[in-house]
């Protein structure tokens, strides 16, 4: 009897471990149902797909990399980048640049256009141009630079939330994410993301999860911490949860075509399984998502857009490779409909 008590007991401790993977979170006044987010991915992230992320599960989502510099300049194209989802009842737009006045004022700007929850500051884009305006990876490099910003932003916009997205470092001899985190906190974030890879790796090698550990134990609980590196399915998130002890995950690369991502990875984190959706269900939703990108900007647009969408959603399926050889040449709604009826009929 007492061997079975025992048993009843550590059964009891394990569903309720996987369990508490899955929680709310709060940056700020911010309140989420929970801890899978969608990172903001350039060409990626506009409101089309992350309102595909939330109807299958994604707790909060970022807007891909907006320009301060455009904001300040008044570049309409960057409205069509901050712009709100149908479904999104909070989200974060990014920002970036590398002057502190510019960047107060592009973050007021984007508060009036947009009304947006969250004001993040992309303090770990590796791509050269960025670096060279004194923006992404090169704030990380500079810890005082990044404080001067973040605290201008923070001043700018009030009581709204101001987090930051960081790196771990310039390259493996500079390692300086906990500077960059200690200026961030000074200057009053809500909440910081790491992606533990160097600015010299840009997305090659892996991602340094024991950096991101040790920056949960160094921020020790002040602010939330979001991890985001190598999360490609559902698997990822929950290891990253139980090795780091972050308090979200943020999915990039693993949600291109693979919104579900969020679904199962809330199934996996409550209830310990899940299950992948079928092809017909992949192809329709890639169908919802062009639909509103056809809505919020022009179907030839959408339709080019769409191509490497369309491509990633494919993977998996049967005769994904012929299908992939039609969409790349796919210029209309109707061009779409014709590549994948057999998917859909065959369902």
């Amino acid at each position: 009897m007492t061997r079975l008590r025992v048993l009843m007991n550590k059964t009891r401790k394990n569903c309720f471990n996987m369990k508490a993977l899955y929680h709310p979170v709060s940056i700020g006044k911010i309140n989420l149902k929970g801890n899978l987010f969608l990172a903001p991915v350039a060409g990626y992230s506009d409101s089309a797909f992350r309102s595909v992320c939330i109807e299958n599960g994604a707790c909060f989502t970022y807007t891909e990399m907006v320009s301060a510099e455009a904001l300040y300049r008044k570049n309409q194209k960057t409205e069509v980048l901050m712009a709100r989802a149908c479904n999104e009842k909070a989200y974060a737009v990014q920002i970036f640049g590398g002057e502190e006045n510019i960047m107060a004022e592009a973050a007021r700007i984007v508060l009036e256009k947009t009304h947006c929850e969250c004001i993040d500051i992309n303090c770990g884009c590796p791509v050269p141009k960025i670096i060279k305006s004194g923006a992404g990876s090169a704030l990380t490099k500079d810890p005082e630079k990044l404080y001067k910003i973040t605290k201008a932003v923070k001043d700018a916009v009030g009581d709204t939330p101001v987090t930051v997205k960081i790196r771990s470092g310039w390259d493996k001899p500079h390692i300086t994410w906990k500077e960059a985190a200690e200026a961030a906190l000074e200057a009053g974030v809500s909440a910081i993301t790491i992606h533990p890879r160097t600015r010299a790796q840009g997305y090659e090698g892996l991602s340094d999860w024991n950096i991101m550990k040790e920056l949960v134990q160094f921020v020790d609980a002040r602010v939330p911490v979001f991890g985001s590196g190598d999360l490609f399915k559902p698997e990822d998130a929950k290891r990253m949860i139980e090795q780091t002890g972050v308090d979200a995950v943020m999915f990039a690369r693993g949600a291109m075509g693979n919104p579900f991502i969020f679904r199962d990875a809330t199934s996996l984190l409550t209830e310990g399984t899940y299950t992948p959706v079928p092809a017909d269900v992949r192809v329709r939703t890639g169908f919802e998502e062009l639909e509103r990108l056809v809505a919020d900007t022009n179907e030839h647009h959408a339709c080019l857009e769409m191509r490497k969408r369309f491509s990633a959603y494919s993977k998996g399926i049967e005769n994904g490779a012929a299908l992939r050889a039609q969409i790349v040449h796919a210029e209309t709604v109707e061009d779409y409909k014709r590549i994948f009826e057999s998917v859909l009929k065959n369902a």
